[in-house]
C-alpha cells in the first residue's frame, strides 16, 4: 500500500510529546558516583552472602565469619551418597564378585578338610568358617573402598573435588568411612545369601546376644578397615603403594587370624601373636554371634571385653585420621 495512503484513525488528535531522556553527559556523571549503600548495612565487596535480613532483604557476614556452623548435613550426606554411588556403578565387581569368590573359599575348604564329620568347636567345619569368611569379606571391602578415594583424587588430579567443598575434617572422614561400611555390609548381606543356598553350611543366630555380637563385631570390624583404607589412601601416591598394603598387610592379618582354624591349636608363641592381631577379635567375635562360641575364651565376658576393646582401638585410630586430615599430610601444599 503507497505511504500516501496511510491514514491514522487518530487523526486530529495531538500526539504526546517525547519525553527527553537524560543526556550523557548527567548519566556518565551517574556512573562515576559512587552508589550509597542500605540504610544499615556495609558496603563490602569480599561479604559472604546469607539470607534473611531485615524486612525481607538480604544481609551480608563480615568476611571470615563462618555461614555454615555446626555440622553441614548436606554436605556430609551428599559425599556419603557419591561414595556409595561410586561402588553401586560397578556392583558386580564390588559386591557379587567378592561374594561369589568368598563363597569358592568356603566350598573348596569344605570338600578338602571338611570331609568325615570334622568338627570344630562342636559344629561342622563349614558352618565354622562360614562367619569368619562372612566377617573377613567385609573388611576387605571396606578397606578396599575407603583407600580409593583419597587416592583416586590424588593421581587423577580431581581431589580438589574433595578439599574444595564446606566439610570439616571430620565430617569428610565421616562421609568416606559410612560409605565402606555400607558397601562392607552389602557384601556381608550378600555373601550370607549365597552361604545360605549352600547345602553343606548352616547360618544360626545364637539368641539376641549372638544377633547382637553380629552387629557390633561386624560394624567395629568395618569401621577399623574403613579407617585404616583412609589412612593408606593418605600415605600412599601411586595404586601400586595400596597393592602393597593390601597384599602385605590386609591379606596376613585376615587369613592368619584364626578364620580357618583355632588359634589353640597353635605353638604358645604364635597364639601369643594372634592375640595381638586385631582381626582375630573382629572374626571370633562374630562367629561367636552364630555358634554360641569362640576360641578368645570361655564364657561371655571375653567376648564382651574384646568388643570394647575393638570399640577403643576404633577410636584411636579414628583419633589419628582426624589429625592426619587436619594437617593436611600429603594432600595439601
Amino acid at each position: 500500500m503507497p505511504a500516501a495512503n496511510l491514514r491514522d484513525d487518530r487523526a486530529g488528535q495531538a500526539l504526546p510529546a517525547r519525553v527527553p531522556g537524560p543526556s550523557r553527559a548527567i548519566m556518565a556523571d551517574q556512573a562515576q558516583t559512587p552508589q550509597s549503600s542500605p540504610a544499615g548495612f556495609a558496603a563490602d565487596t569480599d561479604a559472604t552472602f546469607v539470607p534473611g535480613g531485615d524486612a525481607g532483604r538480604t544481609r551480608f557476614a563480615p568476611r571470615g565469619q563462618p555461614v555454615i556452623t555446626g555440622i553441614n548435613r548436606i554436605g556430609l550426606w551428599s559425599l556419603y551418597i557419591k561414595e556409595v554411588r561410586r561402588f553401586l556403578k560397578v556392583q558386580t565387581q564390588t559386591i557379587w564378585g567378592p561374594a561369589v569368590s568368598t563363597v569358592l573359599f568356603l566350598v573348596i575348604f569344605d570338600v578338602a578338610l571338611g570331609r568325615g564329620d570334622r568338627s570344630v568347636l562342636g559344629v561342622p567345619f563349614a558352618d565354622f568358617i562360614a562367619p569368619g569368611l562372612i566377617v573377613m569379606a567385609m573388611m576387605q571391602n571396606a578397606f578396599a573402598n575407603a583407600s580409593f578415594s583419597f587416592l583416586s583424587g590424588k593421581i587423577q588430579g580431581t581431589i580438589i573435588d574433595l578439599l574444595m567443598p564446606p566439610l570439616s575434617e571430620g565430617e569428610l572422614m565421616a562421609g568416606i568411612v559410612l560409605a565402606a561400611m555400607t558397601r562392607a555390609v552389602a557384601v556381608g548381606a550378600a555373601l550370607a545369601l549365597a552361604i545360605a543356598l549352600y547345602p553343606g553350611a548352616d547360618l544360626h543366630l545364637a539368641g539376641w546376644g549372638g544377633a547382637l555380637a553380629i552387629v557390633w563385631f561386624g560394624l567395629m570390624g568395618a569401621a577399623m578397615l574403613s579407617l585404616f583404607g583412609l589412612v593408606t589412601s593418605l600415605w600412599a601416591e601411586k595404586f601400586d603403594h595400596n597393592a602393597a598394603i593390601t597384599t602385605l598387610v590386609v591379606a596376613p592379618l585376615a587369613l592368619l587370624s584364626g578364620t580357618f582354624y583355632l588359634i589353640d591349636n597353635l605353638a604358645p608363641l604364635f597364639q601369643t601373636i594372634s592375640r595381638l592381631n586385631p582381626f582375630f577379635y573382629v572374626i571370633s567375635g562374630f562367629r561367636y554371634g552364630f555358634l554360641g562360641a569362640s576360641d578368645i575364651g570361655a564364657g561371655t565376658m571375653p567376648v564382651v571385653w574384646a568388643g570394647i576393646g575393638l570399640g577403643a582401638f576404633n577410636l584411636a585410630l579414628a583419633v589419628i585420621c582426624y589429625k592426619l586430615l587436619k594437617s593436611g599430610w600429603k594432600i595439601k601444599a
